[in-house]
């Protein structure tokens, strides 16, 4: 539905986009949402480095013809914008090129290290991006800000750039998608930045003798959000907080949790390109059977349309319960069942699959990679979605599950508690349930949620109601980007406040 409030300009500024770069969910909203928030009518400017060797050779840039300069500690680091328009919409986008930070074999790291000069970088962007906006008199009504990488927009804004024409009520709104990334860096990086001494205090920039980006956003931003309501109570308790708790808790009346959406250009079972037969909610049983039959023959596995096919997505981390499908793994595949891993991670987790798959014949495929297709294949193609994270601040991989009607088993925490309605008796009776969950982080816990599903899929009547449950909502961005916009109206009300005031 079109919202029905005015026009605003927003400018989202992200590490990351898809299409251009990425390495996680970040760059899956960075690339969407901007298009989400013009099907609503407001206009959507999207701003990122320039990861020259992940551009694709189909994008066509044109440079905007500025030649930034852009102060880093002692020396000026010049740097240069190219534009281009988001697929499938009139957004535009700015990409800032300094090709000593950015045109290199990954975003944030090599070989698993990060880059000594992280910092350095993503600091040449805050600042670079501000001054983008100025120089292309944009003037836009809110800054989306995006994780630790643009933490420091907020606080040059404030410090530096308030006093300028065309930002001088612009908004601020910054977006934690994983609290634990948090950017510190030794005080000693302050030099670097050209702001006020004075900030590195404990109630704003400075962390336990540290600069922490992530905290700047924080304190500076107008308003704070997060990926999921669960998430967004989570962060603030010590389990969850990752030391920033007190502050989080403190915004409490200025942070809110927004779910992802997904992008169903991409990930929609009834156009999808890279699986075996299209279907939809009426469709959807002749669908998943020719798309099982596809993963099975892909994964070298026996091709039994009556077996629960089961399927994990995603790293081979602690984080995403590995250590919890480790304990369960063995005596899982005692049953009669089918299990194929798309990932990879630890090694400890690559040679248990090993052992698995050597014990197990005919019963395990592991793919310790990652590949876009089969992760396409495998939501089609699956029955039931292994997702037991120990904490997930939205989650793809369950949406994804719900929308293909593969049955997702997840632990109730953060975007998988708000998106995954577990399936007891009441919400089966109230027809609610689209899968199951648990609650206490351990293999018994576990083992009993699989145990239910597996039930569950057993039962023809239940197992339909269950996939069909989940394939009728709607997992676009069209609920998270009214929301979106909701809060960058609100985000204007209290800086027209502030300006009267």
């Amino acid at each position: 539905m079109k919202e029905k409030t005015f026009r605003m300009k927003i400018v989202v500024l992200a590490s990351e986009a898809v299409p251009f770069s990425k390495t996680g969910g970040l760059a899956d909203v960075a690339g969407a949402l901007p298009r989400a928030l013009e099907a609503l009518g407001h206009e959507a400017i999207l701003m990122i480095p320039f990861h020259r060797r992940f551009l694709k050779p189909s994008i066509v840039l044109e440079s905007v013809g500025l030649n930034l300069r852009v102060p880093i500690g002692p020396k000026i680091v010049e740097g240069q914008v190219f534009s281009t328009t988001l697929e499938g919409s009139k957004g535009v986008v700015y990409l800032i090129d300094q090709p000593d930070y950015f045109d290199r074999d990954g975003l944030y790291q090599s070989a698993g290290v990060d880059y000594h000069d992280n910092f350095e970088r993503f600091l040449f962007f805050c600042r670079a991006s501000l001054e983008t906006i100025r120089l292309l008199e944009l003037a836009p009504d809110v800054l989306h800000c995006n994780d630790w990488q643009t933490g420091l927009t907020p606080v040059y804004l404030a410090e530096q750039y308030r006093v300028r024409a065309g930002l001088e009520r612009v908004g601020t709104l910054l977006t934690i998608h994983n609290l634990a990334y948090q950017g510190t860096f030794s005080r000693w990086a302050m030099g670097l930045t050209g702001l006020d001494a004075r900030l590195f205090n404990w109630e704003q920039l400075e962390f336990h003798g540290k600069l922490n980006c992530l905290k700047a956003g924080i304190v500076f931003a107008d308003r704070v959000s997060t990926v999921s309501p669960t998430y967004a109570k989570e962060i603030q308790t010590a389990e969850f907080g990752c030391g920033l708790e007190g502050l989080l808790s403190a915004r409490r009346d200025q942070l809110t949790g927004i779910v992802n959406g997904i992008d169903t250009t991409v990930w929609n079972p009834e156009t999808d390109p890279m699986i075996a037969l299209n279907y939809d909610i009426a469709t959807f049983e002749r669908g998943k059977a020719a798309c099982k039959a596809q993963l099975q023959r892909r994964s070298s596995l026996p091709e039994r349309p009556d077996v629960p096919l089961l399927a994990q997505i995603g790293r081979l981390d602690p984080q995403k319960g590995w250590d919890l499908l480790a304990e369960v793994a063995d005596g899982l595949l005692d049953l009669d069942i089918q299990l194929v891993i798309l990932g990879e991670g630890a090694p400890r987790y690559h040679e248990l699959l090993d052992r698995l798959a050597d014990k197990h014949p005919g019963k395990l495929r592991a793919f310790l990679e990652f590949s876009n297709p089969l992760a396409h294949q495998i939501e089609a193609g699956a029955d039931l979605f292994l997702m037991p994270s120990l904490y997930e601040p939205c989650g793809l991989n369950q949406l994804y599950s719900l929308a293909y009607g593969t049955i997702p088993i997840v632990r109730a925490t953060g975007g998988l508690a708000d998106t995954v309605v577990d399936a007891a008796p009441a919400t089966l009776s109230n027809k609610t349930a689209t899968g199951f969950s648990f609650v206490e982080p351990n293999p018994r816990a576990l083992r009993g949620a699989i145990d239910r599903a597996l039930a569950a899929f057993a039962d023809r009547s239940t197992r339909r109601e269950i996939i069909a449950n989940g394939m009728s909502r709607d997992w676009s961005w069209n609920r998270g980007a009214s929301e979106y916009a909701q809060l960058y109206q609100e985000i204007l009300s209290l800086r027209s406040s502030k300006a009267a005031g």
